[in-house]
């Protein structure tokens, strides 16, 4: 089981993602890696939906991640201001041996599925800065970077600044798209819709 504590920027891209690849090839950056990752939303059976901010709901979440040969538990906790900026974020995650299983597992400790997000990522690098392209199925195009220890890569400001430089087709009025909220709305949207 581990804790992970980097915070991140996520934002937006306007469009398809060939201006961005293309900006970032021009720029030196290459591909460093490709994989897809799958999040299965689970939620404890007695929270009504219908009766909660999502980010509450989202609170309460535990994901079944299943990335390349890794599958985890997953449980995040966030610190967001009122403007929806992330303060500090981590994550623990625990390994588990079977998608399936753990989905189980977590239905008879009083958990149910509410949604699931799949998407194919890129991962383009220059420099120790790594930028990850996400091609959310049925959603947005992101691009998501995390701080790390790495000098002038440590704050989420130092993150801005060096994604603006590149400037890259993005909408720079949100660096913290929630992907998670988004389609956690849409499923409520259609449940509500289905309820009328």
């Amino acid at each position: 089981m581990g804790v992970e504590k980097n915070n991140e920027i996520t934002v937006k891209v306007k469009g398809s993602f060939e201006k961005v690849v293309e900006t970032l090839v021009n720029k030196g950056f290459e591909i460093t890696d490709k994989f897809s990752l799958e999040d299965s939303y689970f939620i404890p059976k007695n929270i009504d939906i219908n009766k909660m901010p999502i980010r509450q709901i989202l609170e309460k979440a535990i994901i079944v991640r299943n990335v390349g040969r890794c599958k985890v538990l997953v449980f995040k906790k966030k610190k967001i201001d009122k403007d929806g900026s992330i303060l500090t974020q981590e994550k623990v995650e625990c390994d588990i041996l079977n998608i399936d299983d753990g989905k189980k597992f977590l239905v008879s400790i009083g958990y149910k599925e509410i949604m699931n997000i799949a998407e194919d990522d890129i991962v383009y690098s220059k420099d120790n800065f790594r930028l990850v392209l996400k091609n959310v199925r049925n959603g947005d195009n992101l691009i998501e970077v995390e701080t790390s220890k790495k000098e002038g890569l440590n704050t989420i400001e130092d993150l801005k600044g060096k994604v603006l430089k590149l400037n890259l087709p993005i909408d720079e009025s949100n660096f913290f798209v929630k992907k998670a909220e988004v389609e956690l709305e849409k499923v409520l949207e259609n449940i509500n819709r289905r309820s009328y």
